[in-house]
């Protein structure tokens, strides 16, 4: 297994404004510096990198200077987090275009992975249509992504239409996506991370770990997550692909980065 962390925790999590108006132009972003964000990461340990799709896409047209950013710094490019609304047809294409330009530049990049959020809350409340809606816009960002040589893994997070067990049971009946379960986010909805794995071992490409305790997200082996079953889970799978710590904010990005390192290669012998 190889070790990764994200670009976000240095700057935290904002969408990029032209989406307010645009539909195409909702990326998700770090308010932070990418290339502190490169340094960082390699200096903590790690050997290579996720990040947001706004973030990649400020690189549009100069990509050849993202990728000697990565050189320099000895990290691969494990993938980019990008995602929609994908409940509402009339502008479900042009969220589909965002994504294949996001996968495009992406693989002109080397990654490996898109990791996909989303599926909208609506204020009236969630119709069951979403979730058929949600499947099926999931299928289409998979074609998206394997045109591309990309794995598209969906990512259940808290705010989005698949938080809790049920729905997350839900949904993966209704669509052939790969699961890229982030521990914390299915902790806080209810869920178990090691049975999640367990149960969706065949349709894992990629992980994120996070812990999680009293509602914070927080650096490996500050919370209460069973990070070592669910290595073992892993390891039973003969699992060997990235293992990506994701943070969404910390006062010092660097040294939340080291702590997650060392308690992944001292306590869970990942990466040595």
């Amino acid at each position: 297994m190889k070790l990764g962390y994200q670009t976000n925790t240095w700057g935290g999590v904002f969408g990029h404004p032209g989406g307010v108006t645009s539909v195409k132009d909702a990326y998700y972003m770090a308010g932070g510096s990418t290339e502190e964000a490169v340094a960082d990461i390699a200096q903590a340990g790690y050997q290579g990198i996720e990040l947001f799709d706004g973030n990649l896409m400020q690189y549009a047209g100069r990509i050849d200077e993202f990728k000697q950013l990565l050189h320099k710094h000895g990290q691969a490019l494990i993938g980019v987090y990008t995602g929609a609304n994908f409940i509402y047809e009339e502008i479900l294409n042009d969220e589909l275009y965002k994504i294949e330009q996001v996968a495009k530049l992406a693989a002109e990049a080397g990654a490996e992975h898109l990791v996909i959020g989303g599926g909208a809350l609506r204020a009236g409340g969630i119709r069951e249509s979403d979730y058929v809606a949600l499947g099926k816009a999931l299928d289409r960002v998979k074609a998206i992504a394997e045109r591309w040589g990309l794995v598209a893994s969906y990512h259940p997070h808290l705010g989005s239409l698949i938080e809790k067990p049920e729905q997350l049971t839900r949904l993966m009946k209704l669509t052939s996506i790969c699961l890229c379960p982030d521990t914390a986010h299915l902790e806080a909805g209810g869920s178990d991370p090691v049975e999640v794995i367990r149960t969706y071992a065949d349709r894992i490409r990629y992980v994120h770990y996070k812990d999680y305790a009293n509602g914070r997200f927080l650096p490996l082996g500050e919370g209460h997550q069973r990070f070592d079953e669910m290595t073992a889970v892993l390891r039973e799978m003969h699992y060997d692909g990235w293992i990506t710590v994701e943070l969404d904010s910390h006062e010092n990005p660097l040294q939340a980065a080291g702590i997650s390192n060392r308690y992944l290669r001292e306590q869970l012998q990942i990466g040595e």
